[in-house]
């Protein structure tokens, strides 16, 4: 039998070789029991909304689910070896993290839904006026599999500057992965020039006078995916009543969260019931429900340059749009992306959309809600992408 701590080795050193069937095998014996409790993870940002929501609200619940307290974890690091052990069942992931779960460490995962959209941004010193001011700074980023890297380069190609993880030249930006908790103070100190990261630390370190928005990500990548919602394939496959009572609740928690932003605020904090995350409910409320004056303010700064797409900060709509997959799988294909990653460059778009995600439950869930309109989903589920500079 393996060993709970061997698992975890496993899983942070994403070992691919001889790996998948260790790890196929703790999460069938995972989903061979039917009844099997819910077990979230979760990391304390907004990202998270959706699943902290279906909780708090009792959703799950109310689906027939069995549900234990979601369990905070402190690092990416952290919630993805929790996942692939099998400590928890359900997490939110990054959308390239699970292209790289998938592909690069052959992880049986699948993706169900996305878990929100937009929710992040490119914050800067105060005296950084464009990208191109970045040029010889160094930029803190979550993770290299993130899409805060993805936006970040394409904005830094446009501007003619390059990448390196060596000290930069005046052409170059040094890019460094740094805990999102440790952000604000790196950058207080000035020991970088600004980070790419899920909110709400880019609101933190605005309210703490220390930086900047410079860009919005959203205002790059239009409604584009964050974080995505990822179960084990095993509970798609021999579990698919208890995965369609989660896609369910999923679906009812991002309807709840679009109608009541300013109790979700509330939620989330610090001074919420639940506890959910560290972060003031100033913080919060500054991403999930901001002032009016806080749009104007952002257009004349140039954060945000397409005011007609009437993007919130941060948004909620569930639908996995393929063309989103497959377009990440060719941006990642042209992001620098530290260590080995030769596996990236064979994968075929398309059929990484595909095979990665699975939307029968949550299209079955918005039909059975007719949220539909609601989301803004076209009649036929297809949109295409817009990325700009």
């Amino acid at each position: 039998m393996v060993s709970r701590r061997d698992l975890l080795k496993l899983a942070s050193l994403f070992t691919a070789a001889g790996s998948l069937p260790l790890l196929q095998a703790c999460q069938q014996r995972q989903a061979s029991q039917p009844n099997a409790p819910l077990r979230i993870g979760y990391l304390p940002i907004t990202d998270a909304t959706p699943l902290l929501v279906a909780h708090s609200q009792g959703l799950f619940q109310a689906e027939g689910l069995e549900v234990e307290a979601p369990v905070l974890f402190r690092s990416w690091a952290q919630l993805v070896e929790a996942f692939i052990s099998g400590q928890v069942n359900l997490v939110h992931l990054l959308t390239p993290m699970t292209v790289w779960a998938r592909y690069g460490s052959e992880s049986p995962l699948k993706v169900l839904m996305w878990n929100h959209m937009a929710g992040s941004a490119l914050t800067v010193l105060p005296g950084v006026n464009s990208v191109a001011d970045l040029g010889g700074q160094t930029v803190a980023i979550p993770f290299w599999y993130s899409i805060h890297n993805v936006v970040l380069q394409h904005l830094l190609r446009d501007a003619g500057l390059e990448v390196t993880e060596q000290d930069p030249g005046p052409k170059q930006v040094k890019l460094i992965v740094m805990a999102p908790s440790d952000m604000v103070a790196a950058l207080a100190a000035k020991s970088i020039a600004g980070f790419i990261v899920a909110e709400p630390f880019n609101a933190a370190a605005e309210l703490q006078g220390v930086g900047k928005v410079l860009r919005f990500t959203g205002d790059v990548w239009r409604d584009h995916a964050c974080c995505v919602t990822v179960a084990h394939a095993a509970d798609v496959e021999q579990r698919p009543e208890w995965t369609q009572k989660v896609a369910n609740a999923m679906v009812k928690a991002q309807l709840w969260t679009r109608e009541h932003r300013p109790e979700v605020a509330q939620l989330l904090s610090a001074d919420g019931a639940g506890k959910y995350t560290p972060h003031p409910l100033a913080t919060v409320q500054k991403v999930l429900a901001p002032d009016a004056a806080d749009l104007q303010q952002y257009v004349q700064s140039g954060a945000i340059r397409h005011p007609d797409w009437k993007q919130n900060r941060i948004d909620f709509q569930p639908y996995p749009f393929p063309s989103y997959t497959s377009e990440l799988v060719k941006m990642l294909q042209q992001t620098h992306i530290a260590g080995e990653h030769n596996w990236l460059a064979k994968l075929d778009p398309q059929q990484v959309a595909q095979e990665l995600v699975d939307e029968r439950f949550v299209r079955q869930a918005i039909e059975s809600t007719q949220s539909q309109q609601l989301f803004g989903l076209p009649a036929d589920y297809r949109r295409t992408e817009t990325i700009v500079a």
